[in-house]
């Protein structure tokens, strides 16, 4: 069985707070070891880099449309 609790992070702080010093030891150990290195996430790097870009034209194209739709919503 499962519940799923909405807590709000100042709500999750008062409860962190008042957790005695063995279980805050616990829960502290728990989040450091499963903390997240982003400088050693090579996936998310390689995606981002390989991501596609825009070309001049592109972004030119972009830009005129962005114009022509502004000129219309102005009329």
């Amino acid at each position: 069985m499962q519940i799923q609790v909405d807590i709000g992070f100042e709500q999750l702080v008062k409860i962190a707070k008042r957790l005695p010093e063995n279980q805050w030891t616990k829960l502290k150990e728990e989040v450091e070891k499963d903390n997240i290195n982003f400088k050693d996430s090579s996936d998310l790097e390689s995606l981002i880099l390989s991501a596609p870009t825009f070309d001049e034209g592109q972004l030119n194209r972009i830009e005129k449309t962005r114009k022509a739709i502004n000129q219309w919503r102005k009329k």
